[in-house]
């Protein structure tokens, strides 16, 4: 059975870069800082970023995890200015969910989706 998005890790190959960027760009401070892992909690999730690169590398790699946010174009602004690049603009997919893809500064995927199907306290 699956409950839902718990935790998506990144791979990153410099750390404390990437503490910084994520921390602006979701605006929120990691709960969770050490050499070897720095986890944030992104309403009720985990977003982890993991410096060990040696089997995995660091950017697209065909999977995306879908954020969900409450208002998508002001997300993707908040990402972009923060230093992502827009990879897929907001598009609407049906029933009023619209969903963006960004790319961090260090090759990541970052999907964001508003969904208003979704309940509050998931979004």
């Amino acid at each position: 059975m699956v409950l839902g998005l718990r935790t998506v890790i990144y791979k990153v190959a410099d750390l404390q870069r990437a503490k910084g960027w994520y921390s602006a760009a979701f605006g929120v401070a990691p709960y969770f800082d050490e050499p070897f892992y720095v986890g944030f909690n992104i309403g009720g999730f985990e977003l982890g970023l993991d410096p060990d690169t040696k089997g995995t590398k660091p950017g697209a790699g065909g999977v995306v995890a879908y954020w969900g946010v409450p208002k998508l174009d002001d997300a993707v602004e908040q990402f972009v200015r923060a230093g992502a690049t827009l990879k897929s603009p907001a598009q609407d997919v049906g029933e009023g969910i619209r969903v963006a893809t960004v790319a961090d500064p260090f090759g990541n995927l970052i999907g964001l989706i508003e969904n208003p199907h979704f309940g509050a306290a998931r979004d």
